[in-house]
């Protein structure tokens, strides 16, 4: 080899260096969003954190589609809520489903004291009793959001609901980006996974709707 071709070479040779570092630098980037191996039988705190809080948060979800009833919307919105009310009832009933098998309680949510036959005035007791834990879940609705969305004129409703929901929905992305890091049990990760993907899009039909 030339002596003039050798600083060539050498140039090619860090450059290529350089590259494979990068590129290994990212791939540990990557992996570096989890923090646990999966499992497909075992879990940890993060599962029973997750399937417990999100019970509850998509409970509210189910509560926010009950409050679509009789209120005159565009099909549109009925619709998504219809969707949402299908996708998420029997997450709720999975979760519910693990947290038994683990042993662990099955949480009290405001739904189940509508579902029971109570008004809202009950409901909205309910989630002064449940505040104090659900206020560290994003996206949660207070007492008073849910009462003056239930109190609010047909003519407001259908943008305070569109509203109050896409926030909802970006506190259960957020939740479930947790999980992706932190979870242990494979299918609790996998419908992680799933809550980000239907949530996601169903935000972005909820902004257009309210941009139309």
């Amino acid at each position: 080899m030339s002596t003039r071709t050798l600083p060539r070479t050498l140039g090619a040779l860090s450059l290529g260096l350089t590259l494979a570092l990068g590129a290994t630098a990212c791939g540990d980037d990557t992996e570096a969003a989890r923090t646990v191996e999966t499992s497909p039988t075992e879990h940890n705190d993060a599962d029973v954190a997750f399937a417990t809080d999100m019970i509850q948060h998509h409970a509210q979800a189910l509560s926010m589609v009950d409050l679509t009833l009789e209120r005159p919307l565009d099909p549109e919105v009925q619709a998504l809520a219809e969707e949402i009310r299908a996708a998420q009832a029997p997450e709720i009933e999975t979760m519910a489903d693990w947290l038994t098998d683990w042993d662990e309680p099955v949480p009290e949510t405001m739904r189940d004291h509508t579902n029971a036959g109570h008004d809202m005035g009950d409901m909205s007791d309910t989630m002064d009793d449940m505040e104090d834990h659900g206020s560290d879940m994003p996206g949660m609705m207070s007492a008073d959001d849910m009462d003056a969305l239930e109190g609010s004129a047909d003519a407001d409703f259908q943008q305070m609901w569109l509203e109050m929901m896409i926030e909802h929905h970006e506190g259960a992305i957020e939740m479930a980006r947790s999980q992706q890091a932190g979870g242990r049990f494979e299918p609790a990760v996998d419908l992680a996974g799933q809550v980000i993907d239907s949530q996601t899009e169903e935000i972005a039909t909820m902004r257009e709707l309210l941009e139309g």
